[in-house]
């Protein structure tokens, strides 16, 4: 079983804990085979990242849980990735 392969997530967070605590937790999660964490803004009390996670039958609710319990929040599901492989976006002329 593959389930969930990719998830990117734009998340709101305050400064503490650390991006790379975050990271480092995802990591942990079961079924996550690599983690990316981006800084997108920041401004006095929060940052937004973007969070790319990578595995196989990715738990989003383990995920999701994991976040909040950081004191974050998911604003958005930006692309989700399921099935027996990664399919890539392909950019058209209407991009």
């Amino acid at each position: 079983m593959v389930g969930l392969r990719r998830l990117v997530l734009d998340v709101l967070k305050p400064h503490e804990p650390s991006n790379v605590l975050l990271a480092l937790k995802l990591s942990e999660v079961d079924g996550v085979d690599g983690v990316n964490v981006s800084l997108a803004e920041i401004d006095q009390t929060t940052e937004t990242l973007k969070i790319t996670v990578v595995g196989n039958n990715l738990d989003f609710e383990e995920i999701k849980s994991t976040i909040e319990n950081l004191g974050a929040v998911i604003h958005s599901v930006d692309e989700i990735v399921a099935g027996k492989r990664i399919v890539e976006s392909v950019k058209t002329e209407q991009d």
